[in-house]
């Protein structure tokens, strides 16, 4: 089911915030995503720290962060392509609008992601 907002079309261009136990897992995934044309582009940056609480834990672990380009109408698959392959029990998936920006390249990631013209 596509993920709406009243105030964004359904092919308004979003990034996604990923994160990763590791360059093989965030790069395979990544991989699979733009394969699918759930994204058009991901982003896979160094190392992180990131510092949670899990499980009454605070936790402080390397984590790969990535950045995803997208369509707010292909988040739903996204999110479920995500959570279908991803070790965490609760992967991050987070979703911030793009609003502005290259329209040459807003208009690629709609092309990339979206059914062939």
């Amino acid at each position: 089911m596509p993920i709406a907002h009243a105030h964004e079309p359904a092919d308004a261009v979003v990034g996604v915030y990923l994160t990763f136990p590791d360059a093989s897992t965030a790069e395979r995934i990544a991989g699979e995503l733009v394969a699918e044309r759930l994204v058009a582009c991901v982003n896979l940056l160094p190392p992180a720290t990131s510092v949670y609480r899990w499980e009454g834990q605070v936790v402080r672990e390397p984590e790969i962060v990535a950045w995803a380009k997208t369509t707010r109408d292909r988040l739903a698959a996204l999110t479920a392509a995500v959570e279908a392959r991803h070790p965490y029990a609760v992967p991050c998936v987070v979703t911030y609008p793009a609003s502005g920006g290259s329209i040459a390249y807003l208009e690629w990631v709609r092309d990339e992601v979206g059914p062939p013209r």
